[in-house]
Parts: C-alpha cells; sequence; structure tokens
C-alpha cells in the first residue's frame, strides 16, 4: 500500500471527518496520513479506539511513537491521558488497550536503528522553553541523530521568520489555527513539507499548539545525514 508516499511532495490533510477505515482488529478504526507497506508499514496514522478495543501482545521491530489526543491509551506501563507522549524503542512489546476510548496520533516503523530509549512524558506537567520569538513556547519530546520532536505552542498574533528544512518539516495542528503564506491549518490538519521546504508560520487571534518533527523526511522517507548545524534546528529550539 502506498499513501502519500512520494516524500519529495507536500502534503495537506484537513480534518473533515472522512478517511477512516477499519483496522483487522475490532473496534480499533485508523486514518492513515502516509503509508509505505501492508499491515507490516513505515506507517504515519490516527488510530482511534472503541471503548473495551486493545490488540493482543505484539513486537515492536522497528519503533512506535504515540502522541494521545483524546480518552485514556493503557498498556503495562500504566494508563495515558490525553496529552502524553510516547516512544516504544525497536524490539519492544506491549499489549494496548483502552477502557473508554481513545484517539491517538502513531508513527510506526521510524526510529533509527539505535535509537533504543523508552519516552514517557506527560506534557501537561512538562516544562516549557521559550521560543526563539516572543509568543512562542516549545516543549521538545525527542532528539536523535539530527530528528527533532516538540510541541510548539503559538501565542496569538505570533509570527516567525522565513526558514528552510533542510530534512524536511511535519506537523499536526492540536488547537487552534497555524498559518503560513500557503494556507491556513485548522486544528486536526496534518501537513508534510518536504527537504529544503520554505515558510512563514503565524497566527492569528485563535494562536496555536502544534506537533512539529523536523530533520526526518530524507529520500525514500528516510533519515536523512542531518547534524546540529543544520539550519533546520535554527527554527524551534526543541
Amino acid at each position: 500500500m502506498q499513501i502519500h508516499s512520494d516524500f519529495h511532495l507536500r502534503v495537506v490533510e484537513h480534518d473533515d471527518g472522512s478517511g477512516w477505515l477499519p483496522s483487522p482488529l475490532p473496534g480499533v478504526e485508523r486514518r492513515m496520513l502516509d503509508r509505505v507497506g501492508g499491515e507490516v508499514a513505515r506507517a504515519t496514522s490516527l488510530v482511534r479506539y472503541a471503548p473495551g478495543a486493545g490488540y493482543e501482545n505484539h513486537l515492536h521491530g522497528a519503533g512506535e511513537e504515540i502522541l494521545v489526543l483524546a480518552g485514556v491509551f493503557s498498556d503495562e506501563s500504566g494508563d495515558h491521558p490525553a496529552g502524553t507522549y510516547l516512544r516504544n524503542p525497536p524490539g519492544s512489546r506491549h499489549t494496548p488497550f483502552s477502557r473508554e476510548g481513545c484517539l491517538l496520533f502513531v508513527k510506526l516503523r521510524q526510529f533509527a536503528a539505535d535509537d533504543l530509549s523508552t519516552v514517557r512524558i506527560d506534557t501537561r506537567q512538562a516544562p516549557w522553553r521559550q521560543g526563539l520569538v516572543p509568543g512562542l513556547a516549545v516543549l521538545p519530546l525527542h532528539a536523535h541523530g539530527g530528528i527533532d520532536t516538540a510541541l510548539v505552542r503559538w501565542a496569538p498574533d505570533t509570527r516567525f521568520s522565513s526558514h528552510r528544512h533542510p530534512g524536511g518539516e511535519e506537523i499536526l495542528v492540536l488547537e487552534g489555527l497555524f498559518q503560513d503564506e500557503l494556507g491556513d491549518y485548522p486544528a486536526g490538519t496534518w501537513l508534510r513539507n518536504p527537504r529544503g521546504s520554505q515558510h512563514t508560520p503565524f497566527t492569528g487571534p485563535q494562536g496555536a499548539l502544534i506537533y512539529v518533527k523536523v530533520g526526518h523526511l530524507g529520500v525514500g522517507g528516510q533519515p536523512p545525514c542531518a547534524t546540529r548545524s543544520s539550519p533546520a534546528f535554527n527554527a524551534y529550539p526543541v
């Protein structure tokens, strides 16, 4: 299966309520954002658990990244309410389920082989940093091998300078309205800007909260050879 599998192209997916498909497991639905492969795939998806749904114990051979968007997601490591960020590294196993139902943003098989840290962050409690311009706040979530992931909060009427992403950029708009010269992106919008792309982001009266990953969009979706000196990391101090 190939969904938005040309990583040289810009992609914008607005949340219009469509695109949900049943998974092989009853009670679990997926909205596929990008995918390379079949049931075992390099994939980015929104995943929705009905109350009481769950998976059998399974292995993540190339890692799993999760941001809990709504409800409570659970596994052997505990209950993870909305706002929890999780990373299950290559070789990890778990038995996920949800008693009350939940909505997740999930990235599968996108870890470097040596990225072996298990991560659990309650973003509701974690400290934020001042961003590079007034009105911008950053909560770093993970950094490895030139790939950085963060939450970025934009106060109303905040504007950032024009900048380029040598290793690409991926954004999920969590709250408010995120904007740039190419369009408006309300909550639920997923964007993928390819390597070398440039934009000038800003917010209006609503402000915005976004999930951002930079540096990970290489040829064929593989991590590029990025370094900390790359201008990609000047965009947000993650």
